[in-house]
């Protein structure tokens, strides 16, 4: 096996794990909010260091690859691919981390009820889901599930466009607590954000394995 092809495959197996790091991170914050568990909000903010570690390692790896042996087709696509996925990964991990730090502070007081209407777990299952077929398609290198992640996407721009309405009347109902609902309406807005980005990956993925461009086209409509 040539050296390049080594290097690839190393890049590959880390890329892995930043995926699976991430996924946890979004998973945990999921669990804080069933288990009511402050120590797993510590965990993912401590986590992020780690994320932002691994996303300078990756890009390292990617520049010395393109400067040491000048990949070209396959190769090449998938040393640019990873250099995005890694940055979209980091940007998911300063969500997950964001979301930590208001659990941290409020998940023992605040009221299941405000969550429940918000949709807040609903949509971290679903971000958890996006990542793990993200890591299993860059696995298997597999586009038929990386495309998955367009129609799981729309579960939470419904759920975001649902979040206008839920705050509006939950500020009526519940005044007193307007700064909770407010700051709720903003992690559903970060969640929503979070969907976007996995399915960043998703088209890097597809573009690394069919040389096809995604970014900005819209995904044919599943027909009934």
């Amino acid at each position: 096996m040539a050296q390049v092809e080594l290097e690839i495959q190393a890049l590959k197996d880390n890329l892995l794990d930043m995926i699976e790091l991430v996924e946890n991170q979004v998973s945990k914050c999921r669990k804080v909010i069933e288990k009511k568990d402050v120590r797993l909000a510590k965990e993912v903010i401590a986590g992020e260091t780690k994320v932002n570690a691994q996303e300078l390692a990756i890009d390292k790896d990617c520049e010395n690859i393109i400067a040491l042996y000048n990949p070209v087709a396959g190769d090449l696509r998938f040393v640019l691919a990873t250099i995005k996925i890694s940055n979209d990964l980091e940007r998911i991990a300063d969500n997950a981390c964001s979301l930590a730090k208001f659990l941290k502070k409020y998940v023992a007081h605040i009221d299941h009820k405000l969550l429940d209407q918000f949709d807040i777990e609903k949509m971290l299952q679903t971000c958890t889901v996006m990542l793990n077929d993200m890591h299993e398609a860059l696995k298997k290198e597999d586009t038929k599930l990386a495309r998955k992640v367009f129609d799981k996407d729309q579960t939470l721009n419904a759920i975001n466009r649902k979040s206008v309405k839920s705050a509006s009347t939950l500020l009526k109902e519940h005044p007193e607590d307007h700064k909770i609902i407010l700051r709720l309406f903003t992690i559903v807005r970060n969640l929503e954000r979070i969907g976007d980005l996995t399915k960043n990956i998703g088209e890097e993925i597809v573009f690394h394995i069919e040389a096809q461009v995604l970014k900005h086209h819209k995904p044919e409509q599943s027909k009934s």
